[in-house]
């Protein structure tokens, strides 16, 4: 998740609470927050907080897309143009047993192998590099970081 207006800290701590309430959903774990520069805007943005969070659910993933689609909505979050400014952004990388390739939800997420800003907090909460199956060691190793940088 990422947000790059407002309180970013308050807007993910909100976000996560939002997750846990969802019902037969629980946080198992929640990586470091990163400061990220704005990644393919069409204009000037601030600085994005971006994490990852891993869940455990019984939702399905059209489900659990549409629950936080809910809450991004629910938070403030206007989609004025592609790529615009959000105070929350909640995507779906990866879900057990799942792949999709619809419209609404691509599973796993198509980019998540060009972007330091996912690859980097996702090896928080996978530290061998490989979830579900999903193996992203060797581009973890070559993509540049240098835009992503530890938030306390």
């Amino acid at each position: 998740m990422g947000t790059n207006l407002g309180d970013r800290e308050l807007n993910i701590a909100n976000a996560i609470l939002a997750i846990k309430s969802l019902p037969k959903t629980k946080v198992i774990e929640v990586s470091k927050k990163y400061i990220t520069k704005p990644f393919m805007v069409p204009d000037k943005q601030e600085d994005y907080l971006n994490c990852c969070v891993k869940i455990e659910t019984k939702l399905q993933a059209q489900t659990l897309l549409g629950a936080c689609l809910g809450i991004e909505a629910a938070m403030g979050r206007q989609r004025t143009f592609k790529n615009s400014s959000r105070v929350i952004d909640i995507d779906l990388l990866l879900y057990e047993g799942e792949k999709s390739d619809t419209d609404d939800l691509v599973l796993p997420h198509p980019r998540i192998r060009e972007r330091a800003f996912v690859m980097v907090p996702l090896s928080d909460i996978c530290v061998d590099k490989n979830i579900l199956g999903f193996d992203f060691h060797k581009e973890y190793k070559a993509i540049d970081k240098s835009g992503v940088e530890f938030y306390r």
